[in-house]
């Protein structure tokens, strides 16, 4: 297939390699960009080849839950400079999106941006910036919580808690915030993403030219960094780098049932 400029430009932000790498990447995969990817780690021709990090836009993060903390939602609204994301009119718009989405439990990111097209088009003129809706979600549980840093990363949080301890789940959002878990615990890591990096670290392994039982235990270190690292519980507990927050969640007979984290500009 053909390999365009939109490609290799994605490519070299995922991996923060050079064109020509990248485009090399890109004929040998075929055009997959995620084949791409695993083979230019493979072969060590990347510098930070994670798919959650394209920061390339402005915005803000804005987090809303309900009164009774059994519902929340997120959104985030995009534009392209800071300045415009500090702007009154452009805040005040976001707070009408979220306030409508919350009211009326929309959850649909396209009927959302129909709903809102005319005001965003009437911003857009006024401001002189293109300003997006970018995404929504939503949490529904016994009892939500939320984090939000500087408006640019917000976390919304489901968990089942005592009253008495409701404040865990906060400074849990916080870490979440700061972590960057994808799944809560380490039996909800997809399997084929499990092979998918075992499959990579072997081959890296395998490179070192080391007995076939040394490269096992390598790799074995590797893929128990790789789940600690993707699995909010088996994370040191940012307040408390003593524990891990499955230790102090379990401590406190509170369970995290879900969370959203949204980061301003991240690519999905």
């Amino acid at each position: 297939m053909s390999i365009t400029a939109i490609m290799i430009k994605e490519l070299r932000e995922r991996t923060g390699a050079g064109i020509l790498e990248c485009k090399k990447a890109l004929i040998a995969a075929k055009g997959d960009i995620e084949l791409a990817v695993d083979n230019m780690r493979r072969f060590g021709q990347y510098k930070a080849a994670k798919k959650s990090v394209k920061l390339a836009k402005e915005g803000i993060i804005l987090i809303k839950i309900s009164h009774d903390y059994k519902y929340g939602v997120i959104v985030e609204l995009n534009c392209e400079t800071d300045f415009v994301a500090n702007n009154v009119d452009f805040k005040y718009f976001g707070y009408e999106v979220i306030s409508l989405a919350m009211d009326e439990h929309i959850y649909n990111i396209e009927k959302l941006k129909n709903i809102f097209e005319e005001k965003r088009s009437i911003l857009v003129n006024k401001i002189g910036e293109n300003i997006q809706i970018r995404r929504i979600g939503f949490i529904e549980g016994d009892f939500v919580s939320y984090y939000l840093h500087c408006t640019r990363i917000g976390v919304i949080v489901s968990a089942k808690v005592k009253d008495e301890d409701k404040e865990l789940i906060k400074q849990v959002a916080m870490h979440i915030a700061a972590s960057k878990p994808i799944y809560i615990n380490a039996k909800d890591v997809p399997v084929d993403i499990v092979s998918r990096e075992r499959n990579i670290q072997l081959d890296i392994a395998m490179q070192s030219n080391k007995q076939p039982k040394i490269v096992e235990k390598i790799v074995e270190g590797r893929m128990s960094k790789f789940i600690d690292e993707i699995s909010l519980t088996n994370q040191y507990f940012i307040l408390d780098q003593s524990k891990k927050v499955g230790q102090i969640l379990y401590e406190k007979n509170a369970i995290i049932n879900s969370f959203i984290r949204f980061e301003v500009g991240e690519f999905l």
